[in-house]
């Protein structure tokens, strides 16, 4: 506090003890009644020290923690891609959140006490909550900017340390903590809870309305089509979904339901066709640029979705083509650069076959095509990602060269980000784009350009996205989180 050299006295909530759980859903009750017990002792005291003054005590409270110890090797199915540990150790991981990921911790805890044998511990972590994640949780306050107050927040409360939220687990270069114990999950309750906020900022929504079924597109007449769909569902009472979201939280649950317009335009606005199980489609549009395909997929990755596909628009680069065409990509060219010092351009992004079959059914489906007929209108083939909107203005001796060179079909500015960011974090990924300009054969993105054939294609294109998401959710989750986006030492959770 300004002029002020006291070192103020820590105050903690009451301790807990360590309590042992065979029973998943006896764990997350736990950890919800620590996480409630840290978040209500922070927000109490973040009240009273807005309203007495300057306060007399330092306030802290800690994350909730989830510790498996093994003392053996494991014996499980080599066909699970997660829910057990390779060696004998400790893990464990700060928790965050049990509300919103109630049901994916009771999943991931039943697969650890089954696959092991043994039981979970719960206790409090070492980990200081900061006080701007327990304020997050209600809507109606704020936290004061620093200079606001007659004294300094960070002498009073934790406040989020940046050092500390990292993406150290994902991109594998932390296999240990300071205690000696292995990361459990591959967030800690920090970066979980830095992207939460993040998610709520870009996308004017609520993260409990993310499906974990993820759409992107870089062009609004996605958005007004799926907005069309999701009114087509909510009128029909065996669909399964059950509300649409739009930006503002606007919850439709009615067909003729009206979202209010006039309130500004979020960077990524999302929406949300959602059902019970949260196996609903999330659409966002992410607009054009790798910076906000990853930015996006940065902070959506934390809720652990079980597939995100990107649909948009690129350039064609074959002759053959036609403005309309699909193509659906089995490998990605990546010149977008945002993340390089994440996952260097060396490590393949393979194509996932369980994604490639869905999205090649779902277009035969949607166009009533099938086997020759239907490469027509699809091609299969290298996608590149350039960070450059005006590409076609350099020297068209290096990247027109770049791209002959990796046999690309299609080039656009957020495909290879998404299927990076996707294999960076163990999200299953795929990419269908929509030819929208040819600018290699001077058939260039100009008003009055489409055609009817391209105007239909792209009302295909959405449709064929939903499809192929229903398609991935009717499978079981071992067989949609594939081996191949595992690493030798791997979490536990998914």
């Amino acid at each position: 506090m300004p002029n002020d050299s006291r070192v103020l006295p820590i105050v903690t909530p009451e301790p807990a003890k360590r309590e042992l759980f065979h029973d998943p859903v006896a764990a997350v009750d736990r950890l919800t009644a620590l996480y409630d017990l840290s978040t209500n002792f922070l927000l109490d005291n973040f009240m009273a020290t807005l309203k007495g003054g300057r306060p007399v005590a330092r306030y802290r409270a800690f994350y909730p923690e989830l510790r498996l110890t093994t003392t053996r090797h494991s014996v499980t199915d080599s066909r699970l891609a997660f829910g057990h540990v390779a060696l004998p150790g400790s893990y464990s991981t700060s928790i965050t959140r049990p509300d919103l990921f109630r049901d994916y911790l009771i999943e991931q805890i039943g697969l650890l006490i089954k696959n092991h044998g043994g039981p979970v511990a719960v206790e409090f972590s070492d980990t200081p909550m900061p006080v701007h994640f327990a304020v997050a949780m209600k809507s109606d306050l704020n936290v004061p900017q620093e200079g606001v107050l007659d004294y300094s927040l960070r002498d009073v409360f934790d406040v989020p340390d940046l050092a500390t939220t990292n993406d150290d687990i994902v991109n594998g270069t932390a296999t240990t903590y300071p205690d000696g114990s292995h990361p459990l999950a591959p967030f800690t309750a920090q970066r979980i809870d830095y992207s939460l906020a993040r998610l709520s900022h870009y996308t004017a929504t609520l993260p409990e309305h993310f499906q974990n079924f993820v759409l992107f597109t870089n062009y609004q007449f996605y958005v007004d089509e799926f907005e069309a769909f999701a009114r087509k569902a909510l009128a029909d009472p065996d669909s399964g979904y059950t509300a649409f979201v739009a930006p503002g939280n606007q919850v439709l649950e009615r067909p003729e339901d009206l979202i209010a317009t006039g309130a500004k335009t979020p960077q990524m606005p999302a929406y949300h066709l959602k059902r019970a199980d949260r196996g609903g489609i999330t659409l966002v549009n992410i607009g054009v640029g790798p910076s906000n395909a990853k930015t996006a997929t940065d902070h959506i990755a934390v809720l652990r979705p079980h597939s995100w596909l990107m649909v948009g628009h690129c350039a064609g680069l074959r002759n053959s083509q036609q403005l309309g065409d699909f193509v659906l990509a089995h490998a990605y060219l990546r010149e977008d650069h945002v993340l390089d010092d994440d996952l260097p351009v060396w490590v393949p992004i393979p194509p996932l076959a369980e994604v490639q079959v869905a999205l090649q059914e779902a277009v035969a489906e949607v166009t009533k095509l099938e086997g020759y007929e239907l490469k027509r209108i699809m091609r299969t083939g290298t996608v590149a990602t350039i960070d450059n909107r005006n590409w076609e203005l350099r020297d068209n001796s290096g990247p027109v060269q770049r791209l002959s060179q990796s046999r690309a079909v299609a080039l656009d500015m957020e495909s290879a980000t998404i299927a990076a960011n996707g294999f960076r974090f163990r999200v299953p990924y795929g990419t269908l784009l929509c030819v929208s300009d040819k600018p290699l054969h001077g058939e260039l993105k100009l008003p009055g350009m489409a055609t009817e054939f391209y105007r239909t294609q792209v009302s295909n294109h959405l449709m064929i996205g939903i499809r192929a998401m229903e398609k991935l959710r009717e499978m079981p989750l071992d067989r949609i989180h594939s081996r191949k986006l595992r690493s030798f030492n791997e979490t536990a959770f998914l």
